[in-house]
C-alpha cells in the first residue's frame, strides 16, 4: 500500500538515487523541499538545472567549471610546472583545503578498475599526456590508496617516467584503502611532503 502521492513517491525515488542517500533520508529530504518556501524550492531546482546545464570540465585540467578554464588553471600564482593527479573533483578539493599545495591539478574522473570494466581509455590519460607536451618537471600521482588506485598509479608511472618527467606518489599517511576526500587536511599535508619517487 502506498501513502503518498505519486508525486511524492517520485521526489522520494529520485532523492534515493543519489549517492549515500538512503529511503529514509530521502524521505526526510522530500518533505524538507515540500515545506520550504516556493522560491527556494525553486531557487533549488534552478541551481540543479542551472548547473547540469553549464558545467562543465576544464579545457585544461578536467575538474569540473562553468568557464572554459578552472580559476586553479588561471591562476599565473600557480606552479604549472607540477601537476597532482587526482580520481576525482573532491580529491582536488581536499588536498586545496589545506591551503599548502601550489601547483596544478589532473582530474581522471575514475581509476583504472578491469574488474567493472573500466581501462585507462575510460579515464582522462590522454588529456594529461597531452598536458606532458608542455614544461612540467613533476607529476605527483595521488590517486586513492586502494587496488584501483594503486594500479592507476603505477600505469601513469610507466606513460610518464620515459618522458623525463619526475613522478612521485602521496606518501603512505593516507590509509590503505581511504578516499581521499575523508581524510583530514593535516594527513593530506603530510602525504604531500612524504611524496616518493615511483
Amino acid at each position: 500500500m502506498e501513502f503518498y502521492s505519486s508525486q511524492i513517491n517520485n521526489l522520494v525515488e529520485q532523492l534515493s538515487r543519489l549517492p549515500g542517500i538512503g529511503a529514509k533520508s530521502a524521505q526526510r529530504i522530500a518533505f524538507h523541499i515540500l515545506n520550504m518556501r516556493e522560491d527556494q524550492a525553486f531557487a533549488l531546482a534552478g541551481a540543479i538545472t542551472s548547473a547540469k546545464k553549464n558545467v562543465r570540465c576544464c579545457k585544461e585540467c578536467c575538474t569540473y567549471t562553468d568557464d572554459e578554464l578552472c580559476p586553479i588553471c588561471r591562476s599565473p600564482q600557480r606552479n604549472h610546472r607540477q601537476i597532482m593527479v587526482v580520481e576525482n573533483p573532491r580529491d582536488m578539493a581536499a588536498y586545496e583545503k589545506t591551503g599548502r599545495y601550489d601547483g596544478v591539478y589532473h582530474v581522471l574522473h575514475g581509476a583504472i578498475s578491469p574488474m567493472a570494466g573500466i581501462g585507462p581509455q575510460d579515464i582522462k590519460l590522454s588529456e594529461l599526456m597531452v598536458r606532458l607536451q608542455a614544461d612540467v618537471d613533476e607529476v605527483i600521482v595521488a590517486t586513492n590508496k586502494n587496488l584501483e588506485g594503486d594500479t592507476t598509479a603505477t600505469y601513469i608511472s610507466k606513460l610518464v617516467k620515459p618522458l623525463g618527467i619526475k613522478v612521485s606518489r602521496i606518501a603512505s599517511g593516507v590509509p590503505a584503502g581511504g578516499d581521499l576526500e575523508y581524510i583530514d587536511e593535516v594527513t593530506l599535508y603530510r602525504a604531500l611532503e612524504g611524496r616518493t619517487d615511483m
